[in-house]
Order: C-alpha cells, then sequence, then structure tokens
C-alpha cells in the first residue's frame, strides 16, 4: 500500500454468575481462541467453570468468620513487584531535581525543602554547586535506567549507595543519612529479579573508552582553565597542587589553588562542566539499550513465506513482514510470528500478526519477552481491528486509530458515474496522449526488461533514502517476488521536433513513463507497493496505471485491491462536514496546515477518487507518555527523519538523466 501521490506506498471477559469480580480469560486457552474468531469452546467452559468456583469460594470465605483474623491484619501490603522499578526511579528523579536546584539556585540550599535533601541518598554534604548539578543529572540518568529496568543501573546503584550513606556519615554524622540509602538499598535487592534489562553489549566497552579518552581530554583542558589566570592565583601552586585541583574540580570539589574575585568560581564552575560531560556520556553509552542489526535469513522467510501460504489473506500489510530489514519472533508453535525493527530503542512491529490467529497469543508473548529482556518500548503501527484487540488483550497495550486504508473491489469498479468523472476525464487525455498500460505479473516479465525497471523506479525516486517500513517491501524484481504484480505505462516518442524535450535519446529506460508495483494480498488480493514516474511524463500517471490495474485484475484473478494509507481520514472528512464542532474544525485546520510537509490531505483526496472502502488502522502503544518517543521512532523507519551522518557519504556515480528534486515519502503509518 502507497502513502504518496508521486511517490511510494505511502474482548470480553464473561462476568462470573455469583455477582463477584469478572473472571479473566485464560491466557493462551480456548478465550483466546474464541475472541480471535476460533471455534473451540471446551477449554474456554472448563477455565471459566474453575474460575467461577474459585470466586465463589472467596466469596465464602469473605463471608464466613476467619479462623485467623489477626494473621491477615498483620500482613502489610507492599508494592507489586512489577511497579518497583517506576517507584525507584521517581524517587530517583526527585533526589536528582531537588540535588540540581540546589546547584543552580543558592537560595534553594538555606531552605527548609535543601535541608530535607540533604539527608536523601546522592548529597554528599557541603560540596560545591557544581558538584550538587553533577549528582543531580547523573541520578536523573539513573533514575531513567531504573524505570526501564536496566541490569547496570540497577548495579550502579547498588554501588553508588552505599557510597552514599558512608559520605553522609563522614561528612554530616546523619543517621538518617544513612538508614534512607540503606532502606532503599534493601528494596532494590530484594525486587532484583526486576532488573533484568540487557544492555548494548558493545557499551561497556564503549563506555570504558569514552571515560579513557573525555577523561584524558578533561584533565588537560582542565590544567589549561587552570593555568589560564596566572595574575589572579593566590600564591605560587606546583604542577601538582594544579593537577590535585583539577582531578578534584572534576567532580565538583574545591582544590587547594586560590584565585581572586571571581574567578574560583570560573575555575570551578568550568572543571565541573568537563566533569560533567565525562559523567554523562559514559554512562549514556553503559546503559543505553541494545540495537541489533535487522536481518531476515533465509531461513526465517522460507517460515514466513509458508505462515503467509496459508494465512496470507487475512492482512493486507502481511506481505510487507518480509522485507529483509527485519527481525522476526515465532510463536511457540511455530504458527503465527511477528516481525518487528528497533529504531531508538522502540520495538516497533507493523501490521498484524503473521499466521493463524490462534497463535497470535503465542507471538505476542514472545514479542513482549523479547522487548523487556532489552528494555524496548513495544508499539505496532498499522495493525487492524483484530490486532489491535489482540495486542490490548495479551499485552495490556492501548490502541489509537490513526487513518484507514483504501481497498478497492475490482467486481464493482467502474468509471461511469459522476462521481468517478474527475479519474474518467484524465485517463482518457493520458490515454489519448498516446500512452498504453501493460499489467503482469513479476514472473512474467522478461529479466532484461525488469532490471530496466527496477532501474528506472530507483532513479525516479528523487532522494538517496529509501522511505518506507510498515506498508513498504522495500526491493523490486527479486526472482523470490514472482507472485507481485507490476503495472507500465509507455508512450512511443513520435520521431520529429514536435517532442524535443521528450526524445528517446534522453531516456536510458525506453518508451517506459512510470511503474506501479504491487505485492499479493492472499491468493486474490494485492496491496500497493509503491508509485514511480518520470518526471517529464505527463501528469496523471498515477490514475492511468491504477486504473489499467484494476480493469485487469479480474483477468489476473484479484478481487480486491488495497491502495494507500490516508493517515486521520476521518478527522478530514467530518471536519469538513455542515455542522462540524469547533475541536473538530480546529482539528482539520491543524492537519491541513501539517499537509504542507506530509501527505496527508493529498493522500486522503488522491485516495478517494476511486471510491474506496475505508479499513480502520491503528496504532498500539503502552502508555500515553510513549507515544512521542513512538512517533519519533515510526518517522525515522518510514525514511521521514533521518540523523545527520558523521561522516561525509561517499560520492556515488549518478544515474544517467536530470536530477531529481526531493520528494515526500513512501508510505505513511
Amino acid at each position: 500500500m502507497a502513502v504518496e501521490v508521486d511517490g511510494e506506498r505511502g474482548t470480553g471477559v464473561p462476568p462470573s454468575p455469583t455477582g463477584t469480580a469478572p473472571v479473566p480469560a485464560a491466557r493462551r486457552g480456548g478465550a483466546d481462541k474464541a475472541a480471535c474468531g476460533g471455534t473451540s469452546r471446551t477449554t474456554t467452559d472448563r477455565a471459566v467453570a474453575r474460575a467461577n468456583k474459585a470466586a465463589t469460594a472467596d466469596v465464602s470465605r469473605e463471608t464466613s468468620p476467619s479462623p485467623e483474623p489477626r494473621a491477615r491484619r498483620l500482613a502489610l501490603p507492599g508494592p507489586r513487584p512489577e511497579s518497583v522499578p517506576a517507584l525507584v526511579s521517581g524517587a530517583g528523579t526527585l533526589v536528582g531535581l531537588l540535588d540540581i536546584a540546589a546547584g543552580v539556585f543558592p537560595r534553594f540550599r538555606h531552605s527548609w525543602m535543601h535541608s530535607l535533601a540533604e539527608v536523601l541518598p546522592g548529597t554528599l554534604g557541603p560540596f560545591a554547586a557544581a558538584l550538587a548539578l553533577s549528582v543531580g543529572i547523573l541520578l536523573l540518568l539513573l533514575a531513567h535506567g531504573l524505570r526501564r529496568g536496566k541490569r547496570r543501573a540497577w548495579q550502579a546503584t547498588m554501588v553508588l549507595l552505599p557510597v552514599g550513606a558512608a559520605a553522609q556519615y563522614v561528612y554530616r554524622h546523619s543517621l538518617c543519612g544513612i538508614l534512607i540509602p540503606l532502606a532503599l538499598l534493601a528494596v532494590l535487592w530484594r525486587h532484583r529479579a526486576q532488573f533484568q534489562a540487557l544492555p548494548d553489549p558493545r557499551g561497556r566497552w564503549r563506555a570504558l573508552a569514552n571515560l579513557a579518552v573525555l577523561g584524558t581530554g578533561s584533565v588537560l583542558l582542565g590544567l589549561l582553565v587552570v593555568s589560564a589566570h596566572p595574575g589572579r592565583v593566590v600564591g605560587h601552586p606546583g604542577l601538582g597542587d594544579r593537577l590535585q585541583h583539577v582531578l578534584l574540580g572534576l567532580v565538583g570539589v574545591e582544590g587547594p589553588v586560590g584565585y581572586d574575585h571571581t574567578t574560583s568560581w570560573t575555575v570551578g564552575t568550568s572543571l565541573g562542566a568537563l566533569g560533567l560531560l565525562t559523567a554523562v556520556t559514559t554512562l549514556y553509552f553503559a546503559l543505553r539499550p541494545e540495537h541489533p542489526v535487522a536481518r531476515l535469513d533465509a531461513r526465517d522467510e522460507e517460515r514466513l513465506r509458508a505462515l503467509l501460504e496459508r494465512h496470507g489473506a487475512r492482512d493486507s500489510l502481511g506481505h510487507f513482514a518480509l522485507r529483509r530489514d527485519k527481525s522476526v519472533v515465532f510463536s511457540p508453535s511455530g504458527k503465527a510470528a511477528v516481525c518487528y525493527r528497533v529504531v531508538s530503542g522502540v520495538m516497533l512491529a507493523a501490521g498484524d500478526p503473521i499466521g493463524d490467529v490462534e497463535a497470535w497469543p503465542g507471538a505476542v508473548e514472545r514479542f513482549l519477552a523479547e522487548a523487556k529482556a532489552h528494555s524496548w518500548t513495544p508499539a505496532v503501527m498499522g495493525c487492524g481491528e483484530t490486532g489491535a484487540q489482540v495486542w490490548s488483550r495479551e499485552a495490556g497495550l492501548d490502541a489509537l486509530e490513526i487513518g484507514d486504508e483504501a481497498i478497492v473491489d475490482t467486481a464493482g469498479f467502474s468509471l461511469s458515474g459522476r462521481a468517478m468523472r474527475n479519474v474518467r476525464q484524465m485517463v482518457t487525455r493520458i490515454e489519448r496522449a498516446g500512452y498504453e498500460t501493460r499489467v503482469r505479473r513479476v514472473s512474467d516479465v522478461p529479466a532484461e526488461e525488469l532490471a530496466r525497471i527496477a532501474a528506472a523506479a530507483a532513479h525516479w525516486r528523487g532522494s538517496s533514502t529509501e522511505r518506507g517500513f510498515s506498508m513498504a517491501l522495500g526491493r523490486l524484481g527479486d526472482p523470490e517476488d514472482g507472485d507481485c504484480l507490476i503495472a507500465t505505462a509507455h508512450r512511443a516518442e513520435p520521431a520529429g521536433p514536435a517532442h524535443p524535450e521528450s526524445a528517446p535519446a534522453t531516456s536510458p529506460y525506453g518508451d517506459l513513463r512510470a511503474v506501479l508495483h504491487f505485492v499479493p494480498w492472499g491468493p486474490d488480493g494485492v496491496s500497493l507497493d509503491l508509485m514511480r514516474r518520470d518526471r517529464a511524463a505527463d501528469p496523471g500517471m498515477n490514475e492511468l496505471l491504477i486504473v489499467a490495474a484494476l480493469r485487469a485484475a479480474p483477468g489476473l484473478g484479484v478481487r480486491r485491491v488495497s491502495l494507500n494509507f490516508a493517515m486521520f481520514r476521518a478527522a478530514l472528512a467530518r471536519g469538513e462536514r455542515i455542522g462540524a464542532g469547533p475541536v473538530l474544525r480546529a482539528w482539520r485546520g491543524l492537519l491541513v496546515f501539517l499537509s504542507r510537509w506530509f501527505q496527508i490531505e493529498s493522500l486522503y483526496r488522491f485516495n478517494a477518487k476511486f471510491q474506496p472502502r475505508w479499513e480502520p488502522r491503528y496504532v498500539v502503544f503502552g502508555a500515553s507518555r510513549d507515544l512521542p518517543r513512538i512517533g519519533l521512532a515510526a518517522l525515522r523507519a518510514e525514511g521521514f527523519l533521518s540523523l545527520p551522518p558523521l561522516r561525509a557519504p561517499r560520492r556515488r556515480a549518478r544515474a544517467a538523466g536530470p536530477k531529481e528534486p526531493a520528494r515526500s515519502p513512501a508510505r505513511a503509518a
């Protein structure tokens, strides 16, 4: 399915008869199968009967006098184990903010809040402001790692808390300053099983290398800073005193070198900033999550193709799981799979799980276990309604509708009628201009012509970034994709000077002017993958080829065609109706404004030309606070957003033909 006009494509829980709390469905039993469209009910009935029996027993126990009321009253409820990382992270964040406030605002150091903060872990008594600021930021970084269950963050905190307790005793002789960190230490030790997230295996060595390089550089720069004010130094400190002053200043402690006036503050702040930079970058490399190189090997691709052959008709995005820059996890039975890519710490899946619906819960469970093991944020882009229900039930995630998929039933498609007048007129005009179309399976296209089509599509992309992830295959003409459908537009140029701008010698691709590529959607459907055209060709190439594909579809055994994905289509459609409220109109106005940079309204208008039926698509996420991070990861995966390279890219030989302007991306999700 494409997403741009001129580029690529862009359950219920049964109530208890006793009137008590509802009975949860079995995790992997027949209840999931029934909810997903399965027919097995025996396991469900047994599970519900057992749960109802247990609920009835609970009611009888609650209504009967308890033989041991005192024992139950003495049991103190504690935090749920899975909530411990968030609670510890919140405590660390609070302490870090207090330390930052103490380092930035002088008056805060004389308030009652700072008196309270001095007995919390992370404060070392009357140190300089630079130390308070450094400790605060380091605590914030550790708090983020603790919230995500990072093992190394837990290890660092387990080391720092006893050090903080000892420092409290040495500097302040504070009993509370010892008990609070030790109590937090006990909580962390008791719930150590909640901090098992694996870091990047290369992060440890990168952190050590960063510490060595930046640490050495900070010491050398620190010596330069300390020696840069010879006229304001008190006394005649030697090199050893200066080096000691630098090492202490990097951790925010006042050194032996004295200065006149405000020079001491300037030197101390500079040294503290150098030490802070070294500590922050080292901690970042040590705690950052792993970003594996996504690669679909031949064996996994073969297993996915077997699943798609049996169950590929369920989701129009299923074939896009065969992108070779994705990873995959299979259910324990091997009957279902979830394909994903890790982007910026987000484990991003696309579309519904592949395979048997009854096996989806097992694949979802494996997906979540992988995300938890590496502290990745799980998310799904562009899944259907059934997939959103399974993800919400099995994973406890939330679903948000982000747009609609345009689907055309080929049996009822026609260019007649007032609604199709614009498309009919455009197609007629282009056909009269001498264009002809060919719609074929990839396996029926000669190898030489297929190579020329693939080269033309790559040249007409118009940018160096290949866009698309959730709704793009990322290749054209692969021998394994013989079932794909390809539609091409051709025009034989007439001889003479009437068309000098489009003479045959100017195009290395012969009479080829535009190409559309479709991937299989089960045995009787196709899904639009990309749309490319020559910029010198007449406008309307995409409309011409879509109409040609829809006309040829019945002869190829295709009954349904999935077109572009239109983001926020419902908001755009409802917002332009008479009687729309001010909030809906304002939301539509914002989408129209954003359409200047992203193809939002234009894709909706383009899709609506073909009178499709609309199928909603959803984004699935864990918490609302994760949405900005998931959005940025999706933009990077789809090719909308790319980070600048650390080194200059190598120059590549340009293909023949004029330079194409940069275009909007292929598909959106």
